[in-house]
């Protein structure tokens, strides 16, 4: 399963208004309000919630992927979104957020939730795709970035 499979233009904010964790996490939650693979909206969000009380989810060099596994979607889903103002996400380099990646995974697929997880996390460790992302303008921009460099990862495997 690539990225690009889960992840669509429509469900990519290019500039989040947010102010805080709470408030970017349920930014990225509304994009699948009317969403047919969402089986309880508010279940999926208590979840996504619960998971980063546990440990926050901002992995360093500006970047949060906020997931949970969760019966309440009937498939992966992913929404991405870039936060104007970076803002603190507890993250575990101390530096503030612009980039956040949600990802929630139906209980029974954890295998690809899993692989899907590690691939986001390898594309943002790279700089360049960081620095691309970050002067994107639009959701096409954004979404073709994540395309370009998913086909580039799949060439070279």
């Amino acid at each position: 399963m690539k990225i690009c499979d889960i992840l669509s233009v429509d469900k990519i904010i290019p500039s989040m208004k947010g102010s805080s964790k709470n408030e970017i996490i349920d930014e990225l939650i509304g994009l699948f309000k009317n969403d047919n693979r969402i089986v309880n909206l508010e279940e999926m969000r208590n979840s996504i919630h619960e998971r980063e009380k546990i440990m926050s989810t901002g992995v360093g060099k500006g970047f949060a992927i906020p997931h949970a596994k969760t019966n309440s979607v009937s498939e992966i889903i992913a929404a991405f979104g870039k936060i104007d103002q970076p803002l603190d996400f507890q993250a575990l380099d101390e530096q503030p957020v612009n980039l956040v990646f949600l990802l929630v995974g139906k209980e029974s697929l954890v295998g690809p939730h899993i692989k899907l997880l590690s691939r986001i996390s390898r594309m943002m460790n790279k700089d360049e795709f960081r620095q691309g992302l970050a002067k994107a303008k639009t959701a096409k921009e954004i979404y073709s970035l994540f395309e370009e460099e998913e086909n580039h990862y799949f060439e070279n495997v």
